[in-house]
């Protein structure tokens, strides 16, 4: 068999597990995630039907198998069984308790179709791979709460606090879609109170009520905004600064999160480029922490933001 033709196998092998994930996926999806055309696509689904899988289609819906039409428990391999110790931890470090025991759970059903040498290999990778708690979401489920409504299509009331406030605001939500971005998981959702979609930052929800109330809109999925985010253009600051070469590796715990472009060297320092859309001050507080060793080239207005900042801490001294 051809490179071409084990590609092939493997993606409509792939596809058909897929089908038995979920009830409805449509084409555009499939050809998303394995960067085909749509009419590549359609060509699989007509392989799977030939081959005698029940596969169908629903305008405005996509695919699907025929109710009730399953195959045997799937046989793992290594790498898959090992990934699961992985995951297990992941979820423990970014979801909230609820959401990770109901994973862990979840996991547990799946281990124990493990062949005895994957099971061992789990259990070594469970022994070798740490992640420390999170401490942010010890006592929340508003992840769980939040999953809860996207599939229920409830309506969400949360208190909201902003950077700039004091006291956190009273929303009435539709919620669409979690996503993780720049270290902070968030949610796309309907705002009533702004009658328009806003992306709300986990983290800054104080309370948060399931509501009864169905949705009273037809929202397009998360996809759609997280696209048309990128395509707005957001106004840019560039930001240059100057570390000597010893010092320059420190920023690289955080420098992707602020922007980071480039670096160069010039004699014994380091000039680095950001191009971020943050706030100067948000930068400027970050920035602060290397301040006794980083020359700021440009902008001008960021020296002074953190010369504002510098006097604001000492008059308090």
């Amino acid at each position: 068999m051809s490179s071409l033709d084990t590609k092939k196998f493997d993606r409509i092998l792939n596809i058909y597990v897929q089908l038995q994930s979920r009830n409805w996926i449509t084409a555009q999806q499939f050809a998303n995630r394995y960067e085909v055309s749509v009419r590549t696509i359609y060509r699989d689904m007509k392989a799977l039907e030939n081959a005698g899988v029940p596969v169908y289609n629903e305008p405005g819906k996509g695919f699907a198998l025929v109710d009730g039409y399953r195959i045997p428990p799937t046989i793992f391999t290594k790498e898959e069984a090992m990934s699961f110790a992985i995951a297990e931890k992941l979820v423990g470090k970014f979801a909230d308790k609820k959401l990770s025991f109901d994973f862990s759970s979840a996991l547990h059903k799946m281990k124990a179709i493990l062949r005895t040498s994957e099971k061992e290999n789990v259990a070594l990778i469970e022994d070798q791979y740490v992640i420390f708690d999170s401490s942010s979401s010890e006592n929340s489920e508003v992840l769980s709460v939040l999953l809860s409504c996207i599939v229920e299509k409830v309506q969400l009331e949360i208190f909201y606090q902003k950077p700039a406030s004091d006291q956190a605001e009273r929303r009435l939500l539709e919620p669409i879609g979690i996503f993780y971005e720049n270290d902070y998981w968030y949610f796309m959702a309907f705002c009533y109170l702004r009658n328009d979609y806003r992306q709300f930052r986990i983290d800054r929800v104080k309370q948060l009520t399931k509501t009864i109330t169905l949705f009273k809109n037809e929202h397009q999925p998360l996809e759609y905004f997280l696209n048309r985010k990128k395509t707005v253009e957001i106004p840019k600051n560039t930001i240059k600064i100057v570390v000597p070469k010893k010092m320059a590796h420190y920023f690289n715990w955080d420098k992707n999160s602020y922007g980071f472009v480039s670096d160069k060297e010039i004699d014994s320092q380091v000039e680095m480029t950001f191009e971020t859309s943050l706030k100067l001050e948000y930068f400027a507080r970050w920035l602060l922490m290397f301040s006794d060793e980083a020359t700021v080239v440009e902008p001008l207005k960021l020296k002074q933001i953190m010369g504002d900042l510098l006097q604001k801490a000492l008059n308090r001294m």
